[in-house]
């Protein structure tokens, strides 16, 4: 017969109280129960673990297999508590891989109030381009993704918004000064600077303006720090720019309705953790406002 964990609870709860009416008390089973309990325990053992018929002295061996069982029950109870934790989304760890723009304007209020609700789950989150993105869910390094994705085998791919592309330059630029009926022949000659979003517009009038930059930028920071320095100008999503971007312009486009469309992708429903199903639920459920 196996040693089972209510043998190890029992013979606590005798240890304890010095008694099999004190344990059965405290353990709310019968005293012929509990000394049953006890009897099969020690004869797995093969030898007694009370002085006395009593119960209230143990042996030499009773007192070193109390220790032995008071860890163990111990490191049951934290494992009971663990799985319990997980399974109601308490407790977990969450890999999220997005785009920087994700990161710095939409993720900062979901994530406060998700880790209001659940102190528990880690979150590990990491900002890069959307190439990377889709290779961190393929190869198993984030559980969750935010980014300008296509549709990927074996993932759920659900839409979360769409923000407009528009040029950035800097406030005292030429073009932030009559901006209104902003068209892509405007761009005609000021430098421009290529990021790895360019290839998701497909207007016919963007396609010689990208082919005459000679500067290919993928990092958001390092873009806006060329254009910051004087650089060229470039095309982003209208969340690229925060607010306290106050050096810089975004500029809307009158000639494009392409928009930038960013994607929740994660495995299927049913085989999320419950702590990753609830931080993506809680994305989904995000009041996100965009200009439209």
């Amino acid at each position: 017969m196996a040693i089972k964990i209510e043998m190890l609870r029992c013979f606590q709860a005798v240890a304890d109280h010095g008694s099999l009416a004190g344990a059965a008390e405290a353990l709310g089973r019968t005293p012929s129960a509990v000394s049953m309990m006890l009897r099969q325990f020690e004869d797995h053992i093969g030898a007694p673990l009370f002085e006395t018929a009593r119960k209230s002295r143990l042996t030499p061996l009773g007192t070193l297999i109390r220790t032995e069982a008071a860890r163990e029950l111990s490191h049951f109870h934290r494992t009971i508590a663990a799985i319990e934790g997980l399974a109601r989304a308490e407790s977990g760890n969450i890999r999220i891989s997005c785009t920087p723009s994700v990161a710095q304007t939409i993720m900062p209020p979901i994530l406060r109030q998700f880790m209001q609700a659940c102190p528990g789950v880690h979150i590990d989150l990491s900002d890069t381009d959307s190439a990377t993105v889709q290779r961190d869910l393929i190869e198993d390094r984030a559980d969750i993704g935010l980014a300008s994705l296509a549709p990927m085998p074996g993932f759920d791919r659900r839409l979360l918004f769409a923000d407009p592309y528009g040029v950035v330059c800097p406030v005292n630029h030429p073009l932030a000064q009559n901006w209104h009926e902003l068209t892509w022949a405007d761009l005609e000659g000021l430098g421009f600077i290529a990021n790895g979003l360019c290839q998701q517009i497909p207007d016919e009038g963007f396609r010689p303006i990208l082919a005459s930059a000679h500067l290919m930028v993928r990092n958001t920071a390092s873009i806006l720090s060329m254009v910051r320095a004087g650089a060229g100008v470039t095309i982003l999503p209208q969340l690229a720019i925060l607010p306290e971007f106050l050096d810089l312009e975004f500029l809307p486009l009158a000639t494009t309705r392409t928009r930038r469309e960013v994607w929740m992708v994660t495995l299927p429903h049913a085989e999320l953790s419950p702590a990753v199903k609830g931080l993506a639920d809680c994305i989904m459920g995000a009041d996100i406002k965009v200009t439209p």
